[in-house]
């Protein structure tokens, strides 16, 4: 009796779900970066003291760097196994950073309150902004995963089950 060979998995959700923790973390740190340290314009969370809103800046730095770290883990096992799909990975970075970026523009700043972009200004043309960057890369995020619903990698790529 031949041996069973173990069923072959899709790489296509581990692909998609890779580039939405690295989209996720990406956001996170250029958010962190660039509004929270160079721009000084906000905290994660502005409800409170400096030394609180420093301190929300660190974990919300951990937390995006934990995301990149978990995504470029899920990236090496796919380039190991040659089951990288890079069009559905980037969209996934696209959908991952648009979520965050939409997330953040109206759950923290508007519903939770935690902080906004800036203070002392007008917001709306700040809100609008980065809500419809938002919109933009969840729309081309949706588009590449859409447009690879069916792929597979290149024929000739080793597989789990090949590999058995």
């Amino acid at each position: 009796m031949a041996p069973e060979l173990p069923i072959r998995r899709s790489p296509r959700p581990r692909n998609l779900l890779s580039g939405l923790l690295f989209g996720v973390g990406l956001a996170a740190f250029v958010d962190e970066v660039v509004f929270h340290q160079l721009l000084q314009w906000h905290h994660f969370y502005d409800r409170s003291t400096t030394s609180a809103g420093l301190f929300s800046d660190g974990l919300f730095h951990a937390f995006g760097w934990f995301a990149v770290v978990a995504g470029l883990f899920l990236f090496a096992d796919l380039r190991r196994w040659h089951e990288l799909l890079p069009v559905r990975w980037i969209g996934g970075v696209l959908l991952g950073a648009g979520a965050f970026q939409l997330y953040d523009g109206t759950i923290q700043h508007k519903l939770m309150g935690l902080h906004q972009i800036r203070y002392e200004v007008d917001l709306l043309a700040y809100d609008w902004t980065w809500n419809i960057i938002a919109v933009l890369l969840l729309a081309a995020g949706a588009w590449l995963t859409y447009r690879t619903r069916d792929a597979v990698p290149a024929k000739g790529e080793r597989t789990h089950a090949a590999d058995a």
